[in-house]
């Protein structure tokens, strides 16, 4: 089968892998402070965040959802970066932003997962993880020497 996805599979690999890895180094304040182009600044603005998205759990819910959430999206970013189980991380990415498009329309309106395009980010990992070969990649790699 030809594969002429060779590199938007990378493009995209990279956009959504670099996304998610800026937004954990937002909320964990890497990017300087609350400002600008920086959402959050710091772990406290981010849960602060987080709760208007779970209005239904106390704080320290809160804090381990947003603990959780922070850890899929650094795995998820940096397997995506690498080309890892690429599959399966774009996977985890669509269902990830799929539950937080859920929530932020619910709680936030519309809009908000519109101007953090969530929408977008959960599509394009779900074409993601359609594409059959991953070229440029760690899977690609370990597929070749297994042969």
């Amino acid at each position: 089968m030809k594969n002429s996805f060779k590199t938007p599979q990378l493009l995209l690999r990279l956009a959504l892998g670099i996304g998610f890895i800026s937004t954990v180094s937002d909320r964990l304040g890497l990017l300087g402070p609350m400002g600008g182009n920086i959402e959050w600044g710091n772990w406290n603005n981010f849960i602060n965040y987080t709760a208007t998205l779970m209005p239904f759990l106390d704080r320290p819910a809160v804090e381990i959802m947003g603990s959780l959430a922070t850890a899929a999206e650094a795995i998820i970013g940096v397997l995506l970066i690498a080309g890892l189980k690429t599959r399966q991380a774009a996977m985890a990415s669509c269902l990830l932003t799929l539950i937080f498009a859920l929530a932020m329309t619910t709680f936030l309106g519309i809009k908000a997962p519109l101007n953090f395009a969530v929408f977008s980010t959960c599509s394009g990992s779900l074409l993601l993880a359609t594409i059959p070969v991953y070229n440029w990649s760690l899977d690609n790699l370990f597929a070749h020497d297994a042969e």
